[in-house]
């Protein structure tokens, strides 16, 4: 493979880029630095001037991804908007859509065992992601007299929970684990059941 021209960051993008297809094909565990570098037509040495492993090239596959999660899970908040159930419905909708469009991301991210906190840039952008989540449980709380409130925290980890066990289960393909009910059904319907066992309704009914 012929060696390309990177300039100004470009070949770590390019590495990242080699990384994501590897590890959608092969899980993150599947493939070697060596490849990735192949795979970016580059040298094996020079991927140790931008990583010292595959861990943090799996690292910054997955920051990138949170970002692109944060982004999507704030636009669906704000297309909610200004119903706050219509609001926090669609950001467990947009988990599910997020996991489809990017599983080399979603791999890194959440199956990849690498710790979000690897590093700070990593910590800060996933607290960020789970903040949207969490802001969408704290306005939806609201309509819950207080004293039946769970905090905005547990209300939003009881959603990741689900939506993550929907994609992980049903929606990434996994041997055994079809279900007879399409995914986005399966995450409508369990987040429908759960909150009506809080007792919500729509605001504007």
């Amino acid at each position: 493979m012929a060696k390309r021209g990177y300039h100004h960051g470009n070949l770590r993008q390019a590495l990242v880029e080699a990384a994501l297809r590897l590890i959608e094909a092969r899980g993150p565990m599947g493939f070697t630095l060596t490849e990735a570098a192949k795979q970016a037509g580059v040298t094996p040495a020079a991927v140790y001037r931008h990583f010292e492993g595959r861990e943090d090239l799996i690292a910054e596959a997955a920051r990138q991804g949170y970002e692109i999660f944060t982004d999507v899970m704030q636009f669906a908040y704000e297309k909610g908007q200004p119903s706050a159930l219509a609001a926090f419905e669609a950001t467990g909708r947009a988990y599910l859509a997020f996991a489809r469009k990017y599983p080399g991301h979603y791999i890194a991210m959440f199956e990849s065992g690498i710790s979000v906190n690897r590093t700070p840039e990593l910590a800060a952008i996933a607290t960020r992601a789970r903040a949207v989540l969490e802001r969408a449980a704290e306005d939806l709380s609201q309509h819950i007299p207080p004293e039946k409130r769970p905090p905005a925290s547990m209300f939003s980890a009881h959603i990741w929970a689900m939506s993550h066990g929907v994609v992980e289960l049903f929606a990434r393909n996994s041997p055994g684990t079809q279900s007879p009910f399409p995914p986005e059904d399966l995450l409508e319907t369990g987040i429908g059941i759960y909150l009506r066992g809080l007792g919500l309704i729509p605001p504007d009914e």
